[in-house]
């Protein structure tokens, strides 16, 4: 894939959630443009094997563990972060998931779901489930930002690139909680963006389409390797008629944490989905 990587040289970048697919593939990208990385991830061991990885091909990184729903668990990431690599220059918020009880069964009520036993229905959705995506998603965003950009203050170049989701465009059927949280993180970037507009800090979101990860593989195929049907309505809902690459967001990625190229790019949510969010399905 062609790229024109930004000169990174002397950032500090922090990737929450970067023992993940998507996470680990941002690292990597702004460990090749020349900055130290912090890989943050709630798997210790996750987050230790990047960071390796990056080291053994020469680059400066570091895994950390960190809950990013405790800001004590935060703020001593911050600390470790602070004084093996420096100050954060670039906040990269992609820790998020969804939660099966957070999901119903069916796509649309029918009356007959209500007689159903072992059925999740709209009705049986369950708290706890939607509170965890809700606070996974959102608090996930909101606390880091908080720890990580008081250094940022009065500094130049600095930025956060949360990662958002077409869902905040378009919510999609079964998963009310994870399109709604999505939702807040895309409300909560533009809200941060203003707020933080005046010290220096563009806060900007990514949101993809439909990229493999380890969070969704069983939920669009099935064990022979075929799809399941929701992964077909998906492709059939995608103008490009394939699932994203996690390359494929590098280039965005690059974009909006160089200055150079978007330092007037300030609260805005970019789709990476193939033309999902633009189709009709007609």
């Amino acid at each position: 894939m062609a790229e024109v990587k930004p000169d990174l040289s002397g950032k500090v970048a922090v990737v929450t959630g970067g023992g993940g697919v998507l996470g680990t593939s941002f690292a990597g990208a702004l460990a090749a443009a020349g900055a130290s990385v912090a890989i943050l991830d709630l798997n210790e061991e996750a987050a230790g094997k990047v960071a390796e990885d990056l080291r053994g091909r020469g680059y400066r990184a570091i895994g950390v563990k960190a809950n990013v729903l405790q800001k004590e668990s935060l703020l001593e990431a911050e600390k470790t972060v602070r004084e093996e690599l420096g100050p954060c220059d670039i906040l990269i918020n992609g820790a998020g998931g969804n939660h099966p009880k957070g999901t119903t069964d069916n796509e649309f009520m029918t009356p007959e779901d209500l007689e159903k036993s072992d059925f999740k229905t709209f009705y049986d959705l369950d708290e706890a489930g939607i509170r965890f995506v809700f606070d996974l998603n959102f608090l996930g965003t909101l606390l880091p930002s908080q720890i990580f950009t008081r250094s940022m203050v009065g500094r130049k170049d600095c930025c956060i690139v949360n990662v958002s989701s077409m869902n905040a465009f378009t919510p999609l059927t079964k998963i009310p909680a994870y399109s709604g949280a999505k939702a807040a993180v895309s409300n909560f970037t533009q809200w941060l963006a203003v707020h933080m507009a005046r010290v220096g800090i563009r806060v900007n979101a990514i949101a993809p389409g439909f990229f493999l990860t380890n969070q969704n593989r069983d939920l669009l195929f099935n064990p022979d390797g075929s799809f399941k049907p929701r992964a077909e309505k998906i492709l059939n809902n995608t103008p490009m008629g394939r699932f994203g690459e996690p390359e494929e967001l590098l280039g965005t990625l690059y974009w909006l944490v160089d200055s150079g190229a978007s330092g007037f790019v300030n609260g805005i949510i970019v789709p990476v989905d193939g033309g999902f969010s633009a189709y009709s399905g007609v």
